[in-house]
């Protein structure tokens, strides 16, 4: 059992959930101070996607990232940014040509998959390690892609939070460690719920969590309704947890959450379970971030 937690709250993500909550962070403004708010409810860590700001869909410019982490930074708060580097890898065949990327596609290189992270310089960027059926779509992010982000992302000194979806993908992140492109002790996120990876399950995570590279820490996250059955499930299986509106819209049933209402629940079940949250200079510590200027 972990009893000295990091919580990471990641506070928008790239989902459909825009139209089914009425506070969804989509501007760079509104994104940062999500980021406060969590922080200031007790998150370390705020997990940083970014979205166009008049439609609200998932997006991966360079000039919104800039604004989310400048205003962060500005705002004399203390968090850990960890931006997504996931964007970029959707495929949807094009149902008459399936050689070809239809609506919903966004393919893109890997240097520009982390343009911002090589621009920003993060204290963490986040490696999906592997591609995977995605409910209707499918994420492509093939092992020699994985090889050259892995490089780029050590390169430039910035922490990968490997995030794993299902036991291949433990797989491939261990062997990117062996290679020497991932230094050790790593750093995983294990994605439980997610259709169709592995379920939000005490046996899932439990596998996941004895096949990571030795002397690894990890985080975990359920979505949905299981997001705070997993905070407690991480913690009691040595982990740290990870909330927000990314991954769960309801606090209660019939109830919006909020980002920081999210991170308060998630510090209150950490405290009833015996254990202590940590502030961000001592999650940097513990995880060996070097805080970025």
């Amino acid at each position: 059992m972990n009893r000295d937690v990091i919580v990471s709250c990641a506070v928008t993500g790239a989902g459909d959930t825009v139209g089914k909550h009425p506070a969804i962070p989509i501007t760079p403004e509104q994104i940062a101070q999500a980021c406060i708010q969590a922080a200031k409810a007790g998150a370390a860590i705020a997990h940083v996607h970014v979205r166009d700001p008049q439609t609200g869909k998932a997006a991966r410019a360079l000039h919104l990232y800039r604004e989310v982490v400048e205003r962060v930074r500005a705002s004399g708060v203390d968090v850990v940014l960890n931006l997504t580097a996931g964007m970029g890898g959707d495929f949807v065949p094009d149902p008459a040509e399936p050689w070809r990327g239809g609506p919903g596609t966004d393919m893109a290189s890997v240097e520009d998959r982390l343009s911002h992270v090589v621009e920003l310089r993060p204290e963490i960027c986040t490696l999906d390690c592997g591609s995977m059926n995605y409910a209707q779509s499918a994420y492509v992010s093939t092992p020699d892609q994985l090889r050259q982000m892995a490089k780029i992302i050590k390169d430039v000194g910035v922490r990968p939070e490997i995030e794993v979806f299902e036991l291949g993908h433990v797989w491939m992140a261990n062997t990117l460690i062996e290679e020497g492109l991932i230094e050790t002790p790593a750093m995983f996120q294990l994605c439980m719920g997610i259709p169709f990876g592995a379920p939000a399950d005490i046996r899932a995570m439990t596998a996941m969590r004895d096949l990571l590279h030795p002397g690894s820490s990890f985080a975990a996250f359920g979505i949905g309704r299981m997001q705070l059955p997993m905070v407690a499930q991480a913690m009691l299986l040595g982990g740290n947890v990870r909330v927000g509106l990314e991954d769960n819209i309801w606090l209660d049933k019939g109830i919006h959450a909020s980002n920081e209402s999210l991170v308060t629940r998630a510090c209150e079940v950490i405290r009833l379970l015996g254990g202590r949250v940590l502030g961000p200079a001592e999650a940097r510590e513990k995880l060996r971030l070097t805080k970025q200027r």
